[in-house]
């Protein structure tokens, strides 16, 4: 089978095409046959070396995607050959991969596979931060960095589905109306603009109750300077690089709190797993959360799609076509 693998760490470059054996289906997973991977910043920092899991050279990107399985491995009893789901697991950008069975989600017929392969990184930690994390509610204000991209524009319209006034910020004015589109009350440009001075001013000098925050170096500090009395950050990234440490007592000015995030959390946690997958698909049935599919790349074209990411010139989500 043709897959993406690098055998050192670098930039986009260092990912080729090859030919690699299909893998077998173990017991407790599935072998997915892949129609479409999703394309992730966490995808460029495990090329760089720089992610929780270290690559094994040579390896192989890819944290999610969607297709039809092709196999069950022994125990799994739940899932069937030739469903259509999406998932969450290793060596996504290939055309066979394999997933834990706890980590597949059986897809509406309603949602194609594209979408399905945006759909279980960026909308299930959208909706867990706004809603296991943090319990967003009508009245709160939400502030959402990085608006426009994968996980932004969903975080964008749970939140505004949940009730809330939403803020968002972006790098450039050609993604404004996209946001806006999208439910954002407010967006700010935080090139040519200060993004907590803005996000003060436009609260009447309160504060927003919860920020979203996948920059980091950039953005973490200033953000303490625009939350509101108990305001709450969480940082579930670090595109801008990572922030520096955290000084505790500037939380005491506010009664304000800092909390991390990341999905393979909520994936121990069956239950609470399984309340992000059912009301989200009932936020996209019921019209309030539409997956926006920024761009699409064939396999081949694997390191044309890193290059796009990190130019911060994309919107939505890219994703990767076997």
């Amino acid at each position: 089978m043709k897959a993406i693998v690098f055998d050192k760490i670098g930039g986009p470059e260092v990912m080729k095409i090859a030919e690699v054996p299909k893998p077998e289906v173990k017991p407790g997973m599935v072998l997915l046959k892949v129609r479409a991977a999703g394309i992730n910043f966490a995808d460029t920092l495990f090329r760089q070396g720089q992610y929780l899991m270290q690559p094994k050279l040579p390896d192989t990107p890819g944290l999610e995607g969607s297709g039809e399985i092709e196999a069950v491995g022994a125990g799994v009893t739940n899932l069937k050959v030739g469903q259509r789901v999406a998932a969450l697991g290793s060596k996504m950008y290939a055309e066979y991969a394999l997933a834990p069975a706890a980590q597949v989600i059986p897809l509406p017929d309603s949602i194609g596979f594209a979408e399905g392969a945006a759909f279980p990184i960026q909308v299930l930690t959208a909706w867990h931060m706004l809603h296991t994390s943090h319990k967003t509610a009508p009245g709160q204000t939400v502030l959402v960095h990085s608006a426009a991209g994968g996980v932004g524009i969903v975080a964008v319209q749970i939140a505004k589905a949940a009730g809330a006034r939403v803020i968002g910020t972006v790098s450039n004015d050609s993604k404004f109306a996209l946001v806006k589109e999208h439910g954002a009350d407010d967006v700010i440009n935080y090139v040519t603009n200060d993004f907590a001075t803005e996000a003060n001013r436009l609260t009447g000098g309160r504060g927003v109750d919860l920020i979203l925050d996948a920059v980091g170096a950039t953005t973490m500090e200033k953000g303490l300077t625009c939350l509101a009395p108990f305001g709450h950050l969480i940082l579930y990234g670090r595109a801008g690089g990572p922030p520096e440490p955290l000084n505790l007592f500037k939380l005491f000015e506010k009664s304000t709190k800092v909390s991390g995030f990341v999905l393979y959390t909520v994936t121990a946690v069956p239950e609470v797993m399984r309340r992000g997958i059912e009301e989200s698909f009932k936020l996209m049935a019921e019209g309030k959360l539409k997956l926006v599919i920024g761009k699409s790349f064939p396999l081949a074209a694997a390191a044309e799609a890193h290059r796009f990411m990190e130019s911060r010139n994309s919107t939505g989500k890219l994703i990767l076509t076997p």
